[in-house]
Parts: structure tokens; C-alpha cells; sequence
């Protein structure tokens, strides 16, 4: 039986590490975690924010999806948006997920996120 998400895998073009550990760490809060040997020879970084992995690994002939992404509960979103406004990274708000306030953005080299937070029931 399914037990939970163990992580999410996206991926990265060679050489972007630096980049994504600034993104990822500075700007998302996420720590980064060690990579088994064998794996990090391989290039690329996980990262961690309580019970949340994002692994980026290395693709040669990387493309960034145009509509796949890790959906990503947050706390205070609207403070959460102004954090990424104010490291220069894009929110497009969206208001068609009833329930939720939520926003997307991309990291530093295009991979899409949405970030979203439950609306307290009314009443």
C-alpha cells in the first residue's frame, strides 16, 4: 500500500547546481541534503523542509515541462509570494483551484512550482 510522497524528482540542465542551491535554499528556505555517494557523482542536489524532498537531478538534453510540477503547501502564501517577488523570481496567481489561495512560479532554470495554501472553511 501507498504510504505517502517519498520526494519529487525534477530535472536540471548540467552545471545549474550553484543556481538551484541559491533558489532552493536562500530563497525557498529548504535545506540541502547529502546525496548517497554513488548518486552524487551523478551532479545535481536534494533538497528538504520538514517532511518535503525535492531531489534536482542532471539531464543532459534538459527541457523544462511546460505543465508538470510539484504542488507545494505553504503557510502565509501571500508573504511566502512577496519573498520570491523580492529575490526577483515571477508569481502568476491563479483562483480557478476552489478552497485554496495559490500561486505559481519557476525555479532559476524553469521548472514550474505551484505553491498553495488551504482557505479556512467559512462559518
Amino acid at each position: 500500500m501507498l504510504a505517502a510522497v517519498d520526494h519529487v524528482q525534477l530535472a536540471a540542465p548540467p552545471g545549474s547546481e550553484p543556481q538551484l542551491r541559491t533558489y532552493y535554499e536562500d530563497i525557498l528556505g529548504m535545506t540541502e541534503i547529502p546525496k548517497p555517494p554513488v548518486l552524487a557523482a551523478r551532479g545535481g542536489c536534494w533538497f528538504r523542509y520538514g517532511p518535503v524532498q525535492l531531489h534536482l537531478g542532471i539531464e543532459d538534453d534538459f527541457r523544462p515541462a511546460k505543465k508538470a510540477h510539484p504542488g507545494l503547501r505553504v503557510t502565509s502564501i501571500e508573504a511566502y509570494a512577496r519573498r520570491l517577488e523580492e529575490h526577483g523570481a515571477k508569481v502568476v496567481w491563479d483562483d480557478s483551484l476552489p478552497g485554496h489561495r495559490r500561486f505559481y512560479s519557476e525555479d532559476p532554470v524553469g521548472n514550474r512550482l505551484e505553491f498553495l495554501e488551504p482557505v479556512p472553511a467559512s462559518g
